[in-house]
């Protein structure tokens, strides 16, 4: 298994000031008990409000701000805070599927011969643009940047009146269809609740999935520190579902998405004080207002979740842990995370107080996966960060994805094989030399004008003859040549059969890349080991070496 750590400092230079939209990931106490965050709440929030004036006039003195100035500052602000608009996609797309629950949205730039990678959002109250989040923060982006020609988006809808009784074997379902649809052999990424539901999927359907790669997406629900299990614990003294339950019950069979939002907020109860008072400290810096409008355009608009789906997910997973357990039954079919073995790749973040790094790792352990095909990776962020910060992106999906393509070629298909006028292929033309010879007299002419061409493309498998021979062997290249070209749309599919050899020999480039130079970076361990036991103890023994109280605030981390 390769581990490897990342941190948003740079020791070279000064450290890049960034708004950083994380709900907790502002202050000292991300990692301490809720009771403890509601306690220091007042403290951290009088700090953000005295720490952003302090700010906001130091930097008002420095531009020589006038009265009217301080007005449209002011106006600004305002208008900042409290714009409410529907979120979108950043990069274009079109819709290959859909359902009554979800679209399946085709970003591929190119038809190429890879198994194709489909992304899974979290579904958890807010809009599935988080991996699409804008043109510079983009997880889908980034993937097409490095090779992943053919990917998708699975894009959750709101929950309705007639959908509000959707269950965990309707997604399966769909995954089935998205699969089917894309020829049979998917990639998937997930991230967070998308990382929970493409592990269930990969364990029912080892054949169909290619790769599984995971970003903040809690496996053990119980493992580690997580301030969400404070809140699920709360609610369970009060009877088990009774309060999950009485909030269905008010959205009428929906769970409201702005129930979320606000459970958020309340993760972290000084934080959206402190986004509000960083804005006004740099109000006069038009990219930090607008990198704080993208996250308010994403962050405020809700989603609503089918009722049915969100208590079957609060009681089988958040509460009772089934999915580690082995007890979790799907569509009559127990969940066996075992009959996981396709390459794994694990992001986690030191400062995510949602899925603290130990619920991401626990994967590892129970999966089958070959110890050198496990890819685990910890850097210093957030839970939002792991899908859209500047840092994750670059240094780490990038070589996640780059991976992905290396293991997802397969041969061409017959589609792809024809080839231009201009373009010799020099295995075809062996092949046909001992070709019959059909109406020679016919085709000599446009041989000549591909004499120069065949030369070139076959002059190293032709020469030894050609020196005994001169004319028989050019008679014989040039009829098979002219030939090529009259029966081209018929010959395509046989020349495709006979180019494969030679196209395997081309492989080696995916395959140094394969040789993980991101691996190469500092790793957690000095020595790998052989069994899912001590695989799975690498990551946590990392997140182990990153002492919590140092961990930067907002403005020493890279969005």
């Amino acid at each position: 298994m390769t581990a490897t750590t990342s941190s948003s400092r740079n020791s070279t230079g000064p450290i890049e000031l960034a708004f950083e939209p994380i709900v907790g990931a502002y202050l000292e106490h991300v990692r301490e008990p809720q009771l403890s965050r509601w306690a220091f709440a007042p403290f951290d929030a009088m700090t953000a409000i005295t720490t952003g004036w302090v700010d906001y006039l130091t930097r008002a003195v420095e531009r020589r701000a006038t009265p009217l100035d301080l007005a449209h500052d002011a106006l600004e602000w305002w208008q900042a805070v409290h714009t409410k608009v529907e979120p979108t996609w950043s990069t274009p797309f079109r819709v290959e599927r859909e359902w009554a629950t979800a679209r399946l949205l085709d970003f591929s730039d190119a038809d190429t011969a890879m198994v194709p990678t489909v992304i899974l959002p979290p579904q958890a109250g807010h809009a599935s643009t988080i991996v699409d989040y804008t043109q510079t923060q983009s997880q889908v982006r980034t993937a097409l940047q490095n090779g992943l020609d053919r990917l998708y988006v699975l894009e959750w809808k709101g929950a309705t009146e007639e959908t509000k009784d959707t269950t965990i074997e309707d997604y399966i379902t769909i995954l089935d269809d998205t699969a089917a649809a894309l020829g049979g052999k998917i990639n998937l990424v997930g991230d967070c609740q998308g990382g929970w539901l493409a592990a269930i999927y990969a364990a029912l359907r080892p054949g169909v999935v290619n790769s599984l790669a995971i970003g903040a997406a809690p496996i053990d629900f119980h493992a580690g520190y997580s301030a969400i299990r404070d809140w699920t614990e709360a609610f369970r003294a009060t009877g088990e579902l009774a309060a999950y339950r009485g909030m269905v019950a008010l959205g009428g069979g929906v769970y409201r998405g702005q129930n979320q939002v606000t459970g958020f907020k309340m993760l972290e109860p000084a934080g959206q004080v402190q986004r509000q008072m960083d804005l006004w400290a740099h109000i006069d810096d038009p990219d930090f207002v607008q990198r704080y409008r993208d996250f308010v355009t994403w962050f405020e608009w809700d989603q609503d979740m089918a009722g049915t789906f969100y208590l079957w997910v609060v009681e089988h997973l958040f509460m009772n842990n089934e999915l580690v357990k082995g007890t979790l039954r799907v569509a009559g079919e127990t969940v066996d995370l075992g009959k996981i073995t396709v390459p794994l790749y694990l992001l986690a973040g030191t400062n995510d107080h949602i899925t603290p790094p130990e619920q991401v790792w626990a994967l590892v352990e129970h999966a089958n996966t070959p110890a050198q095909d496990v890819h685990s990776r910890l850097l210093e962020a957030g839970h939002l960060g792991l899908f859209m910060g500047r840092q994750a992106l670059r240094e780490h999906w990038g070589p996640i994805f780059g991976d992905i393509r290396t293991i997802s070629r397969v041969e061409p298909r017959k589609t792809a094989a024809p080839k231009t006028e201009d373009e010799p292929a020099a295995t075809p033309a062996k092949r046909t030399t001992t070709a019959a010879k059909p109406k020679a007299t016919r085709k000599a002419a446009p041989a000549k004008r591909k004499a120069t061409p065949a030369k070139r493309t076959a002059a190293a498998t032709t020469t030894s003859r050609a020196t005994s021979e001169p004319k028989a062997a050019t008679s014989k290249v040039a009829t098979a040549k002219a030939e090529e070209k009259v029966t081209k749309p018929r010959a395509t599919k046989r020349s495709t059969a006979a180019v494969k050899p030679p196209a395997k020999a081309a492989t080696p480039k995916p395959t140094t890349a394969q040789a993980e130079p991101k691996d190469t970076a500092p790793k957690t361990t000095t020595g790998q080991a052989a069994k899912r036991s001590t695989v799975a103890s690498t990551p946590p023994a990392k997140a182990a070496d990153t002492p919590v109280a140092d961990t930067p605030k907002s403005t020493d981390t890279p969005d």
